[in-house]
């Protein structure tokens, strides 16, 4: 599931490199088309219950609003490569603010012993977001490897994570319904804030860049791209 072991993409033509490129956006689109409305619902049903996993699992859906945005960002310059670097590093935050708040709400979860009341729609969402998820994941990580794109990798990273949370949220749900085990949710909670930290790292280290796999320009392309891509020298200083 790491983002740093993006396989380096072969040759690609023009053409080719177009149509993953608009694939990747409409990938991150659809992202955050059902993020949002997943965050909206989520953080509803979560003060209606008094859950604080099912609000922690809504902010979490706003920050995988902003990784699919990062991507739109990316693949909206002529030369998506030449933003490689700042978009990386731009998932690398959101990947600490997933982790950070993720943490935070688990301590405050066990320390206060808050007891949230059922939450149907919550099980709901959370089944919902089980299923669909690891499938647009894949679909996000499988275009970003054949592009060469750790940024596309990174968001697909993003989405089988949210895919975690989604698991944890309903056993966390569940397991309160049927047994009032209130610690099982901010528990996993803790694992998932530090997996977030470590993918968040290597992103902004830039491991697994791509640069040995770096596509090939023709004329002004191959100008532009050298000069405005700082993937590899940013990580190599890095």
């Amino acid at each position: 599931m790491s983002s740093r072991t993006t396989a380096a993409a072969p040759t690609l033509t023009p053409a080719r490199r177009r149509q993953l490129g608009r694939r990747a956006q409409l990938l991150a689109a659809a992202s955050v088309s059902y993020n949002a409305v997943e965050a909206v619902v989520a953080i509803s049903a979560g003060l209606v219950a008094g859950s604080i996993a099912l609000v922690g699992f809504g902010l979490d859906s706003i920050v995988e609003v902003s990784s699919g945005l990062i991507i739109l960002w990316q693949f909206r310059h002529p030369i998506p490569e030449s933003r490689e670097r700042r978009a990386l590093r731009l998932m690398a935050l959101s990947f600490f603010a997933l982790a950070g708040y993720v943490a935070f709400e688990a301590v405050r979860g066990l320390a206060s012993g808050h007891e949230p009341e059922p939450s149907g729609v919550g099980i709901g969402l959370a089944t919902a977001s089980l299923l669909i998820m690891p499938f647009l994941s894949w679909a996000q990580r499988r275009t970003g490897r054949s592009l060469g794109s750790d940024a596309v990798v990174a968001d697909s990273t993003q989405t089988l994570l949210c895919t975690y949370l989604s698991a944890v949220l309903l056993l966390g749900l569940v397991l309160n319904a049927t047994l009032g085990w209130t610690w099982a949710d901010p528990v996993a909670g803790l694992v998932i804030a530090a997996v977030a930290v470590r993918e968040g790292l290597g992103a902004w280290r830039g491991e697994g860049c791509g640069c040995a796999g770096a596509p090939a320009y023709d004329g002004a392309e191959a100008v532009a791209a050298s000069s405005a891509d700082t993937c590899c020298t940013s990580a190599a200083e890095g």
